[in-house]
Order: C-alpha cells, then structure tokens, then sequence
C-alpha cells in the first residue's frame, strides 16, 4: 500500500541499507515526497513499493530534490557522492539543505560544509545512534553539526526520523559527538562481556549476576539491549560489528590529531578487528562475548598445560 504524500518538499535519499531504509520510510510517512537511490536497485525496492521514486543516478537524484540526505557505509562512499563531477555540490540547486547522516570523519564534514557554503547550499553533519530497531520506531538520537540556520530548516526532518535531536555546534561537531558515543558504547560492550564471562567462570548463573547488575550502578544501554542476547547466543545485527570498526578508526584517527588520551578505545578497537578477522564482521556487536569466550578456552588450556 503506497503511502500518500501531502508536503511539497522533494527529499533525495541516498542509501537504503538497513538503517536508511527505515528512516526514509519515516520521512514517507511523515507525508514527505521522498526520491531514492542506491547502488543496489533492489535494495530500495520496499520503498519504492511504498510511493518512493527510483533516481537512476546520484546526479538525477540531486537535480529533482530540495534536500538531499546521505545514509552510506563510509568516509570514502561520502566522499565520492559529494565530490564526484556527478555527485551532490556539483549538481544541487542554490539552497540546497545537504545533510550527511553516515557516521564519517569529522574532517569531511567540515569540508563538505565549506565547499557547500561556497556554492550557497547549506549543510548539516547529523550522524545517528540508536540502532536498527530505534531506525524503525523514529526514536533515533541525532547530533547535528553545522549553521544554525541548516539546522532549523532540518529540524522537521530530523524529528521525523528521531526522539532525540540535538544541535551540537559547527560543522563537524555532529560527527565528533559521534565519536564519543562509539567510544563509550564500545567500552560498555567489553565490561559487560567480561562480567558475563567471569560469571560464568564462577560457577554462578549469568542471567542472574546480569539481574542483580540491571538494578545498580552499572545498567546502561548495553546491559539492557545486548547483555541477555550475549548469554543466549543471539548474535543477529543490530549493528555490524565491522561498522563498528569503522566508527572506532575514525574516533582512534580524531583522537591522536587531538592528542587526547583515549587507552580503552585503543582497546576496544583492537579487539573488534580481531572479532572481525575471526570472519564475525557481519554479527552484531554483542558477538564480542564469543572473542572472550575463546580467549578464556585458551587460557585454560595454557594454565592446564603448566599445572601438569
């Protein structure tokens, strides 16, 4: 069933993954216009069934839109989109609201906003956390960088797609927020997989020692969204442990060109990369827990070994 369009805004929405595929269903069915594409037709193809237009090219598609949104999978994938001959400051229209919502490098962001400026378009870093699920439910946390006045023209938008929409200053602001949340998340995700394992190797009934965790201190997101799924083996993708390494190269990059201290992200990121070369880079960050689970098989090994 096709969803009926009554605003007169045409938005461009670039990549229908799994989290650009709900937002831009949300932007449908906040009665907005909404044109689409991606490198994989098929990809988009809900949409499209819901009332989206297929664009064939990024250029088509920024040529009949007045505001273009970008949800794709790296710095390089938005560097190509906004800086190609046929990409999107080559071809928008005067007044163009852009707004970049892939988790990216602060550096572009600033970039891309000081060549729009230049071309008197206006743009907007607003990188996302929440999820697949919170991408679904319109609940998703937004951090906006760039021009007040690029974020006051987003805001209907934004608040079409997310609960928490928050404006952090001047370009790249958004994507340094960003940053911060994936280095916080990420070390989250490795105390609450040591605390599962060291239940474990207790002898106590992990489930249990995660309760007793849930009513105090160290409750947070990740216990309450990730830390049962670890125990039971759960390990579908919510979010792809390899975008998660993505996002911690880019915090580890930003923080040494700021000489700020960051050991635990250092940590954090070494661990994922290993989780991904043990081929887990398509499983859901909770999969940490199997990391530790081999580690400590390991070690056992190693201590047996030397007891005997």
């Amino acid at each position: 069933m096709k969803i009926t369009k009554e605003k007169s805004i045409i938005i461009g929405f670039i990549g229908t993954g799994v989290m650009g595929k709900a937002m831009a269903k949300n932007l449908m069915q906040d009665n907005h216009n909404v044109n689409v594409y991606t490198r994989t037709k098929e990809r988009a193809m809900d949409l499209i069934d819901l009332g989206a237009i297929w664009k064939n090219s990024v250029q088509e598609l920024v040529i009949d839109s007045d505001v273009i949104i970008s949800m794709v999978g790296s710095p390089k994938d938005v560097k190509k989109i906004y800086f190609n001959e046929t990409g999107i400051l080559k071809n928008a229209k005067k007044n163009t609201l852009l707004i970049d919502m892939t988790t990216s490098k602060p550096s572009l962001a600033k970039r891309i906003s000081e060549t729009a400026s230049a071309k008197n378009l206006l743009a907007l870093d607003a990188p996302v956390s929440g999820g697949e699920n919170a991408a679904k439910q319109a609940t998703l946390s937004i951090m906006a960088g760039g021009t007040k006045s690029a974020y006051e023209r987003a805001i209907p938008l934004l608040k079409a797609m997310g609960k928490k929409v928050v404006y952090m200053g001047s370009a790249g602001s958004g994507q340094f927020t960003k940053m911060c949340n994936q280095m916080a998340m990420a070390n989250n995700v490795v105390g609450v997989c040591e605390a599962i394992i060291l239940a474990k190797k207790s002898g106590m009934d992990p489930k249990c020692v995660i309760d007793t965790m849930y009513a105090g201190t160290s409750n947070s997101w990740v216990m309450e969204n990730l830390a049962y799924k670890m125990i039971e083996g759960d390990f579908r993708p919510g979010f792809y442990v390899k975008h998660l390494v993505k996002d911690l190269t880019i915090a580890l990059e930003s923080a040494k060109e700021l000489n700020a201290s960051a050991p635990g992200l250092e940590l954090c990121l070494s661990l994922f990369r290993e989780l991904e070369g043990m081929g887990e880079g398509s499983n859901g960050t909770r999969v940490l827990v199997k990391l530790y689970e081999n580690k400590s098989e390991q070690m056992q090994s190693v201590y047996k070994g030397i007891s005997d």
